[in-house]
């Protein structure tokens, strides 16, 4: 797959698709990086990977409406809830493929903005567990 722009993504939280409010989506992941350098190594360091970590980050434009952004995440905070992500509404594949996992909702703001903005609220979540990845 080539260079793309993020027109159609899909983002479902604990069942909800959540795609028509949500601005932004990111994914991180990482690994812990292990030194284990010994004598040998002609003066170089050398690791290997260990735990690896995730965090969700979403922006969302506010609604309060039943099925909407407030009404999903409210209940969620302090839980752990599942959630899945793609780049399209397309068919889950190799060039199209689907994350998820689950996060705990550890923050929420309701409310953000500015006077004649607007309302928009953006979230970041700890993963746990593992993060999947399904092509097919």
């Amino acid at each position: 797959m080539s260079a793309f722009t993020m027109l159609d993504c899909v983002f479902i939280l604990n069942a909800v698709t959540l795609s028509t409010f949500t601005t932004s989506l990111t994914i991180d992941i990482s690994v812990d990086d292990q030194e284990t350098t010994a004598f040998g190594g002609n003066g170089y360091k050398s690791r290997i990977g260990g735990l690896k970590e995730f965090t969700l980050k979403v922006d969302f434009f506010q609604d309060f409406a039943s099925g909407a952004v407030d009404a999903t995440i409210w209940p969620l905070l302090g839980t752990v809830t599942t959630w899945s992500a793609k780049a399209t509404t397309a068919a889950n594949s190799a060039t199209n493929p689907n994350y998820s996992g689950s996060v705990l909702v550890a923050e929420y703001s309701p409310l953000d903005g500015d006077v004649g903005d607007v309302s928009t609220t953006s979230a970041s979540w700890p993963g746990t567990g593992a993060l999947a990845r399904a092509t097919s």
